[in-house]
């Protein structure tokens, strides 16, 4: 397979190329983020994941195909970020409990010939946790830097997922072996 470049500082995504043994090396420029307010929640990672790999693609062309990916947390039609601080990570899990969450992760994959985006949703829901689990959680793995607050191959996700439906990488951040797919396709 082809190197490719991967425009993500993600370590759940290098983890998950690696273990999938795709060739890539990362790249990451500062990207804007934001989004249409009528863009449907749907393509709202598509978006973001398309403006991630465009800025590669303008600062070192085409010479590799370029992989993209961006993750959401939604909560009925409610985007849920990253959050701010202990307390708004605390509020977020608060909201999560006990209820269905979709996480839908944008991916992008450039190359010279083509573009290939496309969207995967998963469906998680939580146990009912309590605030001692909660505060828990945000005290000893800290996850500021992860959409919804939370990250499925932690702690959390042992002990606070009662269903799944849909690929569990895709909520670590890559559906890879969709990625892969497309991968061999080009």
């Amino acid at each position: 397979m082809q190197k490719i470049i991967l425009a993500s500082q993600s370590p759940r995504r290098k983890q998950l190329l690696e273990w999938a043994e795709v060739p890539f090396e990362i790249l990451v420029k500062e990207t804007d983020e934001s989004y249409p307010e009528s863009l449907p929640v749907e393509e709202v990672a598509v978006h973001i994941a398309r403006n991630k790999a465009f800025v590669i693609k303008e600062s070192t062309g085409l010479s590799k195909p370029i992989l993209a990916a961006d993750t959401i947390v939604v909560l009925q039609d409610e985007i849920i970020g990253k959050p701010k601080d202990r307390e708004d990570a605390v509020s977020i899990l608060s909201r999560l409990s006990g209820r269905l969450h979709r996480v839908i992760t944008g991916v992008v994959l450039l190359t010279k010939e083509k573009e290939i985006a496309f969207a995967e949703t998963t469906e998680v829901e939580f146990h009912t946790l309590s605030r001692t689990q909660i505060e828990f959680y945000v005290d000893q793995y800290k996850p500021y830097d992860k959409a919804g607050a939370y990250a499925i191959q932690e702690w959390i996700g042992v002990v606070g997922i009662k269903s799944i439906k849909g690929d569990f990488y895709n909520v670590m951040g890559l559906p890879v072996s969709r990625v892969v797919q497309a991968l061999e396709k080009v």
